[in-house]
């Protein structure tokens, strides 16, 4: 049988920009990293999607404007992996295209206890897939969460069983951190079982107090935050948000870790200088990281770390500290690098939705059952 080809793009709640990869995928759905590409957002555009994660003035209008926006980045992206592999457009089976999360409610609106009807909530991605469609003159697989929003799931995570098959290691347990704006879990179980979700913030509060206070986008290598010093009233007032201990399956997003959560933390306690804060922002990820594999997977001998907190060293060295029993590990060592973990998951759940096969898994979103995800919108 030919190869089959698909890319996978991404933009994630760290908001600095869109990935993508070309994939050759075989029969059984075996993944192989062809080109990687990355296309910044404009500093402009990352405040507008930013603001579109709370109500605000002529929403409706500006999210259409920025799922425009969005749709035009992804092509520059697909562009440039097309021109990196010497492939034509012709040759590409399909496009996985996630779009940009700015809100994400499920399960918590809709409910009407007389008509017995259960509450679906809503999961939002900023995307014009028919607009990407003309543009790349490739069919676009999009929408991908609310399927399993309708069956009564989370909608996320999204990427467990696409580390399934990257990651697993027959008669071990494996669990996988993707580390983007918001953190989330896959333990990948001895006897093949999965289990899956988000378990608190990743880079997102990290990322806004370093612009706010070095006017850089993010802390690299985390070398702000190891100049400041651990303040423990602090981590204990942000570590006792009631997500953090609530049992899977749970799917969280900017609508909760967000500045203005952060503030509310912040105003109960004396003035605290940056550094320190930052610093206890970098320790507030990786226990609550750390904290739920333990809990929930203390059997783990390898946790597989991917997303941009996978470049981030000390917070890297905060999460092996924390758990001393588990080898820690960025997921190049595995041979995929961590920024194009997600964008190749994204590629697979287009291979899975062409050939009408579930990608979802009860297990993690806690749905009533196994779904195809995502819609085809034809070039």
């Amino acid at each position: 049988m030919p190869p089959f080809y698909f890319i996978g793009l991404m933009s994630g709640t760290s908001l600095d920009g869109a990935d993508g990869v070309l994939a050759q995928l075989d029969e059984t759905g075996h993944l192989t990293v062809l080109a990687h590409d990355f296309v910044a957002f404009e500093a402009a555009f990352r405040s507008e999607l930013l603001s579109l994660n709370s109500s605000g003035p002529d929403e409706l209008h500006r999210s259409a404007l920025a799922g425009n926006q969005i749709a035009r980045h992804y092509a520059e992206v697909v562009a440039a992996l097309l021109q990196k592999t010497g492939l034509q457009a012709s040759q590409i089976k399909a496009i996985g295209a996630h779009g940009q999360t700015v809100r994400h409610r499920p399960l918590e609106f809709d409910a009407d206890e007389a008509r017995h009807r259960a509450a679906v909530g809503y999961t939002l991605q900023l995307i014009n897939p028919a607009l990407l469609a003309e543009l790349t003159h490739i069919d676009v697989v999009a929408d991908f969460r609310n399927r399993d929003l309708a069956a009564g799931g989370q909608g996320a995570p999204l990427v467990p069983a696409f580390h399934q098959g990257v990651f697993a290691q027959p008669g071990r347990c494996v669990a996988v951190l993707n580390i983007g704006g918001i953190a989330n879990l896959s333990v990948l179980k001895a006897d093949g079982s999965v289990l899956g979700w988000d378990c608190g913030p990743g880079n997102a509060l990290m990322d806004f107090w370093c612009a706010r206070h070095t006017g850089q986008a993010f802390d690299r290598d985390g070398n702000w935050a190891m100049t400041g010093q651990l303040q423990p009233a602090l981590l204990r007032s942000l570590a006792s948000d009631p997500f953090l201990h609530k049992p899977p399956p749970k799917s969280t997003g900017r609508d909760l870790f967000n500045p203005a959560w952060l503030q509310e933390h912040l105003a109960l306690l004396d003035d605290l200088q940056p550094a320190d804060v930052q610093a206890t922002l970098c320790t507030f990820t990786a226990l609550a990281c750390s904290k739920d594999l333990l809990r929930h997977a203390p059997e783990a001998s390898e946790l597989v770390v991917c997303g941009g907190g996978a470049l981030n060293g000390e917070l890297m060295r905060q999460l092996a500290a924390h758990l001393p029993g588990i080898s820690v590990l960025n997921s190049e060592a595995l041979g995929l690098p961590p920024l194009q973990v997600e964008a190749a998951a994204f590629a697979w759940l287009a291979f899975k939705n062409v050939r009408r096969e579930t990608s979802s898994l009860p297990s993690v979103t806690g749905a009533q059952g196994a779904r195809i995800l995502g819609a085809i919108y034809p070039r």
